[in-house]
């Protein structure tokens, strides 16, 4: 059984590139993830996409603001069977005004339901940052389970922490996975038990293998001095604000400290969390040399392969790294899913999201 994918809000590649990676067999018979089509409104971000998950197929990707976008457009492109959809994030994350369902990006998770009752696919995953939980008081996160059961699907949310899962980073994320109501199928979080013994720190996701020199997207930040400086006095798992620093290097900020400014990373522990900033102090930065890192490291945190080429400026491949999802995260739960449609059991754990709206 293989199951076309629709994606909207595709991002760079992570959920398309693992649903390629997802398959499972079952006596004899296959089941699988292909690509049918998908869609972004960024430019390099659609051009990433379609050189890593379907070069092939570079009319199946639309480059396109969703809300001037015609529905119409892709169901003429493929039928699908299944939908993912990471809607933006940015008035639900924890980092930022938090406008929530009141934001200018709040609002998107609503082309999600209309996908989801135009196309009908047999089942779907929806992503968002763990601050949704908490957007308007709660209550947007409660409208917006409401609304995908209500669209014919029995859903699973669950707040999935990545680096539990063998990622090299402390990546929290809000996974809804929805099966049509009339396939009479439940799915079930996968457990983390078989990652419990993975060695899954910094130090070796950005040493074994080493990157070679001439990796894709692996350009070195020229720093101010003052910058290569104040790194000198930042320890392992210090940051700008908990570190002993000069008085002329200290910053000088007022009210909220955020923990992750001029953040060395921790080799003996998972990254914190790749964002997709980089301006004043935010690039994410090595534990022993006095420099942020390359994009390249940045994608391995995000267990992005190196041949996975990032397309666009520096600070555009910069963006896309930190929006995207972990693909080795996202396949495990592809491979549940896949693992529910073929009647295979596997070890699971109870959601750790009420389900009460």
């Amino acid at each position: 059984m293989n199951f076309k994918l629709g994606e909207l809000f595709s991002g760079p590649g992570g959920i398309g590139y693992a649903a390629k990676q997802a398959v499972i067999l079952n006596n004899n018979e296959k089941y699988s993830i292909t690509h049918a089509w998908a869609t972004d409104y960024d430019n390099d971000t659609c051009k990433t996409f379609i050189k890593n998950v379907c070069p092939d197929k570079v009319d199946t990707v639309i480059c396109r603001d969703i809300r001037k976008l015609d529905f119409k457009k892709l169901l003429n492109i493929s039928k699908i069977d299944a939908l993912a959809f990471g809607f933006p994030c940015n008035d639900f994350s924890m980092v930022g005004e938090q406008k929530g369902i009141d934001g200018t990006f709040g609002p998107l998770y609503s082309y999600g339901i209309k996908a989801l009752k135009m196309f009908k696919p047999k089942w779907f995953l929806a992503e968002n940052v763990g601050g949704l939980r908490n957007s308007n008081e709660g209550n947007a996160f409660k409208n917006i389970l409401r609304e995908l059961e209500e669209s014919g699907y029995s859903i699973t949310p669950h707040l999935y922490k990545f680096e539990e899962y063998g990622v090299p980073q402390a990546r929290h994320r809000i996974i809804i996975v929805g099966i049509r109501k009339d396939i009479e199928l439940s799915f079930k979080v996968p457990s983390n038990d078989e990652f419990q013994n993975i060695d899954n720190t910094a130090q070796t996701a950005l040493e074994k293998p080493p990157i070679l020199e001439n990796a894709f997207n692996n350009e070195f930040t020229n720093h101010a001095k003052h910058v290569i400086e104040r790194l000198k006095h930042i320890k392992p798992g210090e940051n700008a604000f908990n570190a002993k620093l000069p008085k002329e290097l200290e910053l000088n900020v007022k009210g909220a400290k955020i923990s992750q400014i001029y953040k060395r990373l921790h080799p003996n522990k998972p990254a914190y969390t790749v964002t997709g900033s980089g301006g004043g102090g935010t690039h994410v930065y090595h534990w022993s040399e006095s420099r942020a890192l390359t994009n390249r490291e940045r994608a391995r945190l995000q267990t992005f392969p190196d041949s996975f080429e990032f397309c666009g400026s520096k600070e555009s491949v910069r963006r896309q790294i930190g929006m995207a999802v972990p693909p080795k995260g996202v396949k495990i739960i592809f491979d549940s899913i896949l693992k529910t449609f073929a009647g295979i059991e596997y070890n699971s754990v109870s959601n750790n999201i009420n389900l009460e709206y």
